[in-house]
């Protein structure tokens, strides 16, 4: 199983995962104590071994046809427990495609335990976002050994850009706004992952023909996370979703309407684009690439203040500017 997946592993709520034929992979401690089955004993076995007569058909039939289709589905089950005990829990089941092998990552509650009305409170909606988001960025950019570091940096650092950006000129974001855009920023090159690797990776300078395929993986980034998310219509990462593609479309453009694809400028590239554009470069800039060398935090620095008002917007800029001064951007 691909390591990436044992992230859900950590989930308070009980958590399967399950191969390409509904294998049983892994299962968390909490399903463990839920179910009364030990990994030992569940690992291998179908998925449908909790299965009861107790769940309509329909439900099993839209279950199937949701999944062969790739899609997510949502529903509640009743399933036997080992001892034959019936529990009933709702539960969403997650297609996940890496390189070329299918997963279905499980996530339920057992809804005897839940009081009327009581499901998930904001810290824990915000727990699984960010898992889901951070899960799906990784998985789809997985051959670059390195990108983790890079996305866990670009989204710490737009956290704390964000908050700075917020205070200092006092755009009215709620915390839950600005916790979106963090999150959402992890995704911002998912594009490049259908990228081919001698035109992503080669070191030297761009032909005409392969600079335009590196730029097609803007619209490609959205393309696939709308086609993931096209039947999550609970809500749970409807707003990080909308957020993530203006990220993953307009984080390239510039302030002078240079950039692509759509060549906006000023405040028409959206404001969560015009903040990860910055950190994207700066963490760029800082770390060592196939094409460049590393550069100096300074000489970052002094390159985001040569480009105020041309790439980027010199409101954010001055923003991160204040950060650096504080001491709160490492190289």
């Amino acid at each position: 199983m691909d390591n990436t997946l044992y992230t859900f592993l950590a989930l308070a709520d009980a958590v399967i995962i399950t191969d390409a034929n509904h294998r049983i992979l892994a299962v968390n401690q909490m399903y463990e104590t839920i179910t009364g089955y030990s990994s030992d004993t569940i690992i291998g076995k179908k998925a449908g071994i909790l299965r009861t007569p107790y769940t309509p058909q329909e439900t099993f039939i839209s279950l199937k046809e949701a999944l062969a289709s790739g899609l997510a589905w949502s529903g509640v089950l009743t399933n036997y427990k080992r001892n034959h005990e019936l529990w009933h829990s709702s539960i969403t089941i997650t297609p996940f495609l890496i390189e070329g092998t299918m997963y279905f990552v499980g996530v339920f509650r057992e809804l005897e335990q839940l009081e009327r009305g009581q499901y998930l409170d904001e810290h824990r909606v915000e727990q699984i976002q960010g898992s889901l988001l951070k899960v799906l960025a990784i998985s789809s950019e997985i051959r670059d050994p390195g990108i983790e570091s890079h996305l866990a940096s670009v989204q710490q650092l737009t956290g704390l850009l964000v908050t700075r950006h917020n205070e200092r000129i006092g755009i009215d974001l709620d915390v839950e706004a600005q916790s979106h855009i963090a999150h959402s920023s992890i995704l911002h090159d998912i594009g490049k992952s259908a990228i081919p690797e001698g035109i992503l990776y080669k070191p030297g300078p761009l032909a005409d023909y392969e600079r335009t395929i590196i730029e097609m993986h803007a619209r490609i980034g959205v393309d696939i996370v709308d086609k993931i998310f096209r039947e999550l219509d609970d809500g749970l990462v409807e707003i990080e979703l909308s957020t993530a593609k203006n990220i993953i479309l307009h984080h390239h453009e510039k302030w002078d309407g240079t950039g692509y694809p759509h060549r906006l400028q000023g405040e028409a590239i959206p404001l969560e684009a015009r903040i990860v554009s910055i950190v994207d470069v700066f963490d760029a800039l800082i770390s060592k690439r196939p094409y460049k060398e590393k550069w100096s935090t300074d000489r970052a620095i002094d390159y985001l203040v040569e480009q105020k008002g041309k790439h980027f917007d010199s409101d954010i800029v001055d923003s991160f500017l204040s950060l650096y001064q504080d001491g709160m951007i490492m190289s």
